[in-house]
């Protein structure tokens, strides 16, 4: 059984209440913080296990026969043609810095297909939200209908990255093609940089290495809002790795032609 717009939205917004307990009492607190790589660092906190199980158990809960995906507790019901994909905290690291990008993901795949997702970052209590047919900013109690920018060129476009240095050697020498065009790059806003784009004031987010969890929320966001969201190769990007997302289709064709090196 799946819910209708007005209570998918209300669900929605219960679930970010309660990550928002979870997370925004530990934001800018004192903190344990345990590494998950034996190589390199990548941060997990008392913070993000709260949150996911907080919004994860409330979605079985609610919904016994749907799948849920997170970062921290892995897979329940995976064949579920529903399926709930949360990411707790993206932006973990900007999280334990004290900056206000990172948010809560949850995202709603039908199918194996992107249909729905919010990103909520807590401390600005903004709420980035597709509820299958439009996406919207709520903030300060008022629904802005979300609409990305009609910027074509690259020449005229804002590209954020989270970091040039997550990429390996050969894809950053692809990403810095585009940067090299673009009048303006910025890094380091996570999951930020794609609603955003959503909202008409960035153009270009190209990124890698991303899981599932990274995106189900925003897919949906940004394509409702009249954005373009593949891989590096324009295909489906509903399963993470590279991701390249543009405003509009003829800044996306433009975008892609240049990172594969064929413009």
């Amino acid at each position: 059984m799946m819910l209708g717009r007005v209570e998918l939205v209300g669900f929605f917004n219960e679930l970010c209440d309660l990550a928002k307990a979870e997370t925004l009492s530990r934001f800018r607190k004192p903190i344990d913080i345990t590494n998950k790589l034996d190589d390199g660092f990548d941060p997990v906190t008392k913070a993000d296990k709260a949150a996911e199980l907080a919004i994860r158990n409330r979605i079985l809960e609610r919904f016994s026969d749907h799948g849920v995906l997170g970062e921290e507790y892995g897979s329940v019901n995976s064949e579920a043609e529903y399926q709930w994909i949360i990411d707790p905290i993206d932006g973990t690291k900007a999280f334990i810095s004290g900056l206000p990008t990172w948010g809560t993901l949850i995202g709603l795949y039908k199918a194996g297909e992107p249909f729905a997702g919010i990103m909520h970052q807590p401390f600005t209590d903004e709420r980035y939200l597709c509820d299958g047919e439009k996406s919207s900013l709520f903030f300060q109690g008022r629904q802005e209908v979300l609409q990305t920018s009609n910027v074509e060129n690259l020449s005229e476009a804002i590209l954020m990255t989270t970091s040039p240095w997550l990429f390996s050697d050969d894809e950053r020498a692809h990403y810095s093609r585009v940067e090299a065009h673009c009048k303006l790059p910025r890094y380091g806003t996570d999951c930020y940089a794609y609603c955003l784009l959503a909202s008409g004031h960035v153009d270009l987010v190209i990124e890698a290495g991303l899981n599932t969890y990274d995106i189900a929320a925003l897919i949906p966001i940004v394509e409702r809002a009249g954005g373009v969201f593949t891989n590096w190769q324009g295909g489906s990007a509903a399963q993470g790795g590279q991701v390249l997302v543009a405003a509009n289709s003829k800044l996306h064709s433009k975008a892609l032609a240049t990172l594969a090196d064929k413009a």
